[in-house]
């Protein structure tokens, strides 16, 4: 599996490059940012979640604690929150 930093050596850059590129934010010239979605694209690069959400100190995840899903109120309970949560873009 690729890494950002894999891709930025690959497409001759630095790793902040490849973020401004993968965000979408901050000033990469056209030339540089073709190159590093082209790059991207040959080695299948996907960011990696975990890595991202411990960078910006964020996350999408929410944590359900039950004492048992083998009762049918606790399993009731985690499907309508996790279908809650999926619609809200939260897993």
């Amino acid at each position: 599996m690729a890494s950002i930093k894999d891709v930025a050596q690959m497409a001759g850059v630095a790793v902040g490059t490849v973020s401004r590129v993968i965000n979408n934010s901050g000033p990469v010239k056209l030339e540089t940012h073709r190159k590093v979605e082209e790059v991207i694209r040959r080695m299948n690069y996907v960011p990696n979640e975990v890595a991202r959400n411990f960078k910006m100190q964020k996350s999408k995840m929410v944590a359900l604690l039950l004492p048992s899903i083998w009762h049918s109120s606790f399993s009731e309970l985690a499907y309508y929150v996790e279908d809650e949560l999926d619609r809200s873009g939260l897993s």
